[in-house]
């Protein structure tokens, strides 16, 4: 047999011993059992297992020594231990290595008396429960969520799309950490080419551990390097990635990550949000107008602001109460960066900062800092204005991967048109969008359906059309069938 991994249960002991140290992990429990009237040896982390679980499959095959005595030694103990604990999640490794992996991830392993072994499926891992996620509420729809539990998280997706065609391929990746990675998809829409990648990439990792989980996943996908944007979706939501997953996008699940990554993906993927699917055609529309909107004003209210304030030729009379009023001795340009500085100092107080104080916190900041600044002349008014404007649609960005990506574009923006003026504000705008046209992520061109243009694609990431309408999946995913009813 190929689970025949130890000479003997002694030796199986030893091994154990060896690799965890004999009682030096309080939570390694290794000890000596019997399956009726076969001893075998029960190894397990003691807080990755549903312990009441083991002791129920276990209470009715025990006996006591004196019984087990009196009984005739077992002969075939592979076949023994196979009959009499046939336990529905039993699986036989092959090696050692997969033996002693199985066992850290949770399941339970028995060692026969004469060396084979088993690994039998009793993982309860700690965790939160499925609760609605923070950044992707909406105001109606479920409000069920993925957690960091990984057995969890493809549940979800099971039960939402109840295909025998939904495939969760596990992998397990680093040398140290040995973090589960299952990558989910639909056998009869992927692309075949995409997935091959996908695996190819995963095999390449060489890595002690991916302590930050998805995030160091990406990096190491797609070696990001410094690119500022995003290169994949992330999403907490089980309807958003069922959705993905129907129009053929890949999705990967990382143990002890709430978040689940979705490619390949556009740009115009990170702009969308369930809520526009949770309203009527026409409403969700407006709604996903409305956000663009956002996105574009986001990156040019405070350079186009800076321009026509520091050159009034430019301002038609109906605009000109746009500009300073009140001089201060500290150039317009430093006033724009410190209060976008002190909006970044305030965010990242308000994530370290306890909940019930952070109200108080930015009360304070907020309120009484702007105000006294306004009046002791560090800002005018108009600075403060404007950057709680943008600031507010930058909030309206559903990614906030993208929309800390969009600060430091409208940062480029705003130093080039200080510097050359209005030439600097579209040589800006040209060298953001030659970058972001320039990126293929997956070989997939980030602003598709605008570069290059796909005007029928174009119309659908604007108008959210009626789901009863014939809908074809989006080309970039290169699906193995294009239409959807």
């Amino acid at each position: 047999m190929t689970n025949k991994i130890f000479a003997s249960l002694e030796e199986a002991k030893q091994y154990l011993y060896s690799k965890f140290g004999k009682d030096e992990s309080f939570e390694v429990c290794i000890k000596e059992v019997h399956v009726k009237d076969l001893p075998v040896l029960c190894v397990y982390i003691s807080g990755l297992v549903d312990g009441m679980t083991l002791t129920v499959q276990l209470t009715p095959l025990y006996f006591d020594s004196e019984e087990k005595e009196a009984e005739d030694p077992v002969e075939d103990d592979d076949t023994y231990f196979d009959n009499i604990f046939n336990f529905y999640g039993k699986a036989e490794p092959k090696d050692r290595d997969e033996f002693l992996v199985g066992v850290m991830s949770g399941q339970v392993g028995f060692v026969t008396q004469h060396g084979y072994a088993y690994l039998t499926e009793l993982r309860s891992y700690p965790g939160r429960q499925p609760d609605e996620p923070d950044n992707e509420k909406v105001i109606r729809g479920s409000r069920d969520g993925f957690a960091e539990n990984i057995m969890l998280n493809t549940a979800l997706i099971r039960r939402r799309i109840r295909s025998p065609e939904l495939r969760f391929e596990l992998h397990k990746i680093s040398s140290n950490g040995k973090t589960d990675v299952a990558i989910a998809y639909m056998k009869d829409l992927v692309n075949d080419k995409h997935l091959k990648w996908l695996q190819q990439r995963l095999e390449e990792i060489q890595h002690d551990g991916l302590t930050m989980a998805d995030k160091t996943l990406e990096e190491w996908l797609f070696k990001q390097r410094f690119h500022p944007v995003p290169f994949v979706r992330y999403s907490e939501r089980p309807d958003i990635v069922a959705a993905h997953l129907l129009e053929g996008h890949i999705a990967i699940i990382v143990d002890t990550s709430p978040s689940v990554i979705l490619l390949p993906i556009t740009m115009f993927h990170l702009m969308q949000h369930a809520e526009e699917y949770r309203q009527a055609p026409i409403i969700g529309s407006t709604v996903r107008l409305l956000r663009y909107l956002a996105i574009v004003l986001s990156l040019t209210v405070m350079p186009i602001w800076y321009l026509l304030a520091t050159n009034e030729q430019y301002l038609p009379e109906a605009l000109d109460f746009i500009g300073a009023e009140e001089k201060s001795n500290i150039p317009l340009l430093l006033q724009i960066i410190i209060a976008n500085l002190g909006l970044e100092y305030l965010r990242i107080a308000a994530i370290h900062t306890p909940t019930p104080l952070s109200t108080a916190m930015g009360l304070v900041a907020g309120v009484i800092i702007g105000q006294i600044a306004i009046d002791v002349g560090l800002f005018s008014p108009e600075i403060v204005l404007y950057s709680a404007v943008v600031a507010i649609f930058t909030f309206a960005i559903p990614t906030f991967e993208l929309s800390v990506s969009l600060k430091y574009f409208s940062f480029i923006v705003l130093i080039l048109t200080a510097l050359f003026d209005a030439a600097g504000f579209f040589i800006g705008f040209f060298i953001v969008f030659s970058y972001l046209s320039s990126l293929r992520p997956m070989q997939i061109p980030y602003l598709w359906p605008l570069v290059p243009f796909f005007p029928k694609a174009f119309t659908r990431v604007f108008i959210r059309f009626p789901m009863a309408d014939d809908a074809l999946r989006p080309y970039i995913v290169g699906a193995k069938q294009r239409k959807r009813s």
